[in-house]
């Protein structure tokens, strides 16, 4: 194997602690893989949750891949090398069961292109019974897995907990068996989707009661995002359904970890890291976060988390972030207007928002994150004005907080373009076409120019149109994924595809319409079109 590749993954492994080191004579081998680089994948705890779930089943070995970094990959590329797993650096394609965990959507693209390394035909069905079997499972396959779906012989729908020890079992008593009897013997299993063999009816998405354990990192390396950082669930879903977020449908019901099981996590957790990431969410919804945090100081941790809550703030919450060395607070109002919040069902006013900036400055914490999401229906030139006018009212509130401080800080607008997203209320809704988009951001640009201090932050929108795509497609976008992965960008391979992406993300669904991501069943679509109407009605409009 080329020195260079085995160096990499060599410094890897050194950097590595909590890693299981492989094992030998298991029934069933696994290569678990994330369709993203190494600190991407080292980065998320629900990979690492699946891959300690499949080691602590009896008679399952299971390793790592990952897309190789640009350095990497070009070693590969020269070498010819096959791709291989972290552990014990066996090519990818020599093991049983080869599962990917994916995330996000835009991370369809690199599928075909992990499979082409590990020289591993594309297409289940170009595939004989000498190679892997290709499994799926994640939150991006949670929501819609049929763009991608053609990759795989068998797609998890729901949580790792749930799903884990009954699928490894069923392999492991059916190894030898042809794939077409073994897959028939899968899709019986609850929450198994078998993309070759249309379910007769949809898929039920499978959750995990409220008692289960909350995951908590079981890897550590510096070489990740949170490289410095203990990561626990402290809850999972969300209570607050938000009509655009599928946190608040897809995952559910809300469940919250108890306080007593947190605790003990954080314990274990500072025995290796100084700083406990809480994740979810809704991780200030927790009904103990400020209890949570306090203990988390005073066992002489410093506790972080990802986004507040406006509503959840409290004094005492801001003074334990201040203990830790908190030098930022990220809060998302997401609609820039009231009209653009009550249609979102965000249930915040202007004046909450101005509140809590003043009483996040006041306890110190000077650098302020806000979210925002534009192109929302219905959004207006004035809706856009008032985003401008609300952040000149924060701008005004931090200022007056940080001269007792004697120290300015920075006001950052994160603005993401709004997705319409599967099994939400405003699945049916239109993206905002791309030119309306861009003239957005300039009128933003143009109206927060003169607020010294506040910094404009613009998801890239041509990605965003992508994420849309393969949010809302179906299989007529594998051969698009396929082109993507050869290296050409949106725009030349939907034009060899002979798709219009904008055309699509940009139009109104009939709520009558099949959607392709029906095949799983999960939230009440009742409910859905109802909470759609309402958010019509908020912007005068009839459904």
């Amino acid at each position: 194997m080329n020195w260079q590749i085995q160096q990499i993954l060599r410094r890897r492994r050194t950097a590595e602690t909590g890693a299981i080191p492989p094992g030998r004579g298991g029934a069933l081998s696994v290569c678990l893989v994330y369709p993203n680089r190494y600190a991407t994948a080292m980065s998320s705890l629900g990979f690492q949750t699946v891959y300690r779930l499949l080691n602590e089943q009896p008679g399952v070995v299971c390793e790592r891949a990952f897309l190789p970094d640009r350095d990497e990959l070009a070693l590969y590329e020269k070498s010819g090398e096959t791709l291989v797993s972290l552990e014990s650096e066996r090519p990818v394609n020599q093991f049983d069961v080869v599962a990917f965990s994916i995330s996000f959507e835009p991370d369809f693209i690199t599928i075909p292109r992990i499979l082409r390394l590990a020289r591993i035909s594309e297409l289940a069905n170009e595939r004989d019974e000498t190679a892997p079997l290709i499994i799926a499972g994640g939150a991006a396959l949670f929501i819609n897995p049929e763009p991608a779906a053609a990759f795989f012989d068998l797609i998890a729908i729901g949580e790792g907990e749930a799903l884990v020890p009954a699928l490894t079992t069923l392999l492991i008593n059916q190894i030898g068996t042809p794939r077409p009897d073994l897959l028939q013997q899968a899709a019986t299993l609850a929450g198994i989707y078998v993309p070759s063999q249309p379910p007769q009816q949809p898929v039920e998405r499978i959750s995990v009661p409220s008692d289960t354990p909350p995951a908590h990192s079981m890897i550590l390396t510096e070489e990740t995002e949170f490289g410095n950082m203990y990561l626990i669930e402290t809850s999972r879903g969300c209570p607050r359904g938000c009509r655009f977020c599928a946190a608040g449908f897809v995952w559910q019901p809300f469940r919250q970890h108890p306080l007593d099981r947190l605790k003990a996590a954080c314990l274990e957790g500072l025995t290796q890291r100084s700083t406990i990431g809480l994740v979810g969410a809704a991780v200030s919804d927790h009904r103990d976060i400020e209890p949570l945090c306090r203990f988390i100081v005073e066992q002489g941790g410093a506790p972080s988390l990802s986004s507040l809550r406006l509503d959840r703030l409290t004094p005492g919450l801001l003074e334990l972030l201040v203990k830790s060395g908190h030098k930022t607070v990220s809060l998302a109002p997401e609609g820039g207007s009231q009209r653009m919040r009550d249609m979102v069902r965000k249930n915040l006013t202007a004046e909450q928002i101005i509140n809590a900036a003043e009483m996040v400055a006041r306890a110190g914490i000077l650098n302020l994150k806000l979210y925002y999401i534009i192109g929302l229906p219905g959004e207006s030139d004035d809706d856009l004005q008032e985003l401008i006018d609300l952040t000149a009212s924060v701008q005004r509130a931090v200022v007056e907080q940080a001269r007792a401080h004697r120290r300015l800080g920075e006001i950052t607008l994160s603005v993401n373009p709004f997705i319409p997203k599967p099994f939400t209320p405003l699945q049916w809704a239109p993206m905002c076409p791309l030119a309306q988009l861009k003239r957005k951001v300039t009128l933003l640009e143009k109206g927060l120019r003169p607020l010294a201090n506040v910094r404009l932050k613009v998801e890239e929108l041509q990605g965003c149109v992508l994420q849309a795509l393969l949010s809302r497609g179906g299989r007529e976008l594998t051969p698009l994924i396929q082109k993507m992965a050869d290296g050409l960008n949106l725009r030349k391979a939907a034009k060899g595809c002979r798709l219009d992406p904008e055309q699509i993300v940009s139009q109104t669904l009939p709520l009558d319409a099949p959607l392709p991501w029906e095949l799983i069943r999960a939230t009440d679509r009742e409910r859905l079109v109802a909470e759609y109407r309402a958010a019509m009605r908020a912007i005068g409009e009839t459904v």
